[in-house]
């Protein structure tokens, strides 16, 4: 498995998130094979919220560009930045921190963009500010990577798959976060999209890491 440089991994825990370390190691390492394997193809998550995993995906981004072997990989991060279903007020993951005093809406935008400059990683990655089945319609280019982390309701997680699996390059990879086949463990949404992307043998699963799972598009019918 891919390591952390320690500055990277400091930044990655100093940033607000749900991801534990173990899972970030292993979205790092699908991330740094996908861009060594596919160069110049982005690596793209849907669902930034306050940039913790977008700190993992720029750091691969950046070593492929300076190892030679991607030139032009970047990190791209889909977000509409005014919180998931949980993290709304009177939610178990509401911040209150978070919410724009001016509107009274959340906001993680200022945050995110405060997490990528102290990490270093603000010319690593383009942040759309948008919803995720609009800017999917109207992406056009081959990805090596797309990590669904955004809604996880059946509606948003489903959209996010329908709109960015198709993306993924052929050799590329698929990351589904929070995937839990237990109903007890967390709800099911992601795992149902996770079951949706075996199950229509376009992908292949390479790791299981916690609720972190990581697959391969080996095949078509997405």
């Amino acid at each position: 498995m891919a390591t952390l440089h320690p500055r990277v991994q400091a930044a990655f825990e100093a940033a607000k998130g749900f991801m534990p370390l173990d899972e970030g190691l292993a979205l790092h390492a699908a991330a740094t094979d996908a861009a060594a394997r596919l160069p110049g193809l982005p690596l793209l998550e849907v669902g930034t919220y306050c940039g913790r995993s977008t700190i993992l995906l720029a750091a691969a981004a950046r070593a492929a560009r300076a190892a030679g072997t991607a030139t032009g990989t970047v990190a791209v991060t889909v977000d509409h930045h005014r919180g998931s279903e949980e993290q709304q007020p009177g939610w178990e993951y509401h911040d209150k921190d978070l919410v724009d005093p001016e509107v009274g809406l959340m906001d993680t935008l200022p945050t995110f963009r405060r997490t990528l400059h102290a990490a270093g990683f603000e010319d690593d990655v383009i942040a759309i500010a948008g919803r995720s089945p609009q800017v999917a319609a109207a992406w056009g280019k081959p990805l090596a990577l797309v990590f669904i982390d955004g809604g996880h309701t059946d509606e948003h997680a489903t959209a996010d798959y329908e709109g960015w699996a198709p993306h993924v390059a052929p050799d590329g990879v698929l990351v589904v976060h929070d995937v839990f086949p237990d109903p007890a463990d967390g709800g099911q949404a992601p795992y149902r999209v996770y079951r949706r992307a075996l199950d229509s043998g376009a992908f292949t699963e390479v790791s299981v890491t916690r609720s972190l799972r990581v697959l391969r598009r080996t095949g078509e019918g997405i």
